[in-house]
């Protein structure tokens, strides 16, 4: 390769594709986590009156670096604003609860189709072939 430069699809290292495969995973993963937070976030803001973030991430138990990027997140989809007292939920919130109830139907579909993907290529046996 000219320049040590490597050209697309060139993996470098046997194995790098299902390394990328995993980290790929372990993204959505992280993703979901931080979907969960969030949620939980808006639901303790939707039940109580306006909380402070280190009451916030106390009752969650959560560390404040992780409720401060959250509530972060949240204002900037506009289903919470800053009060005197701490943070609120909008009425936009209503539309974000209907919105990621459609976005997780959607999720289950792909998932699903996934896992029986992932099924099926379990069970099959290995073929040996190496390479593309």
């Amino acid at each position: 390769m000219p320049g040590g430069k490597e050209e697309v699809g060139d993996t470098g290292s046997e194995g790098l594709e299902a390394e990328e495969a995993v980290h790929l995973v372990d993204r959505i993963e992280e993703e979901l986590d931080l979907l969960a937070r969030n949620v939980d976030i808006l639901e303790k803001l939707a039940k109580s009156p306006p909380i402070g973030i280190i009451r916030l991430s106390e009752a969650l138990h959560l560390p404040i670096h992780k409720t401060r990027y959250s509530l972060h997140l949240l204002e900037r989809e506009g289903v919470i604003q800053p009060s005197a007292d701490g943070a609120v939920v909008t009425d936009k919130s209503k539309e974000f609860w209907a919105n990621l109830n459609q976005s997780l139907d959607r999720m289950t579909t792909i998932i699903q189709h996934l896992r029986s993907r992932a099924v099926e290529h379990e069970s099959r046996p290995a073929s040996g072939r190496k390479g593309y």
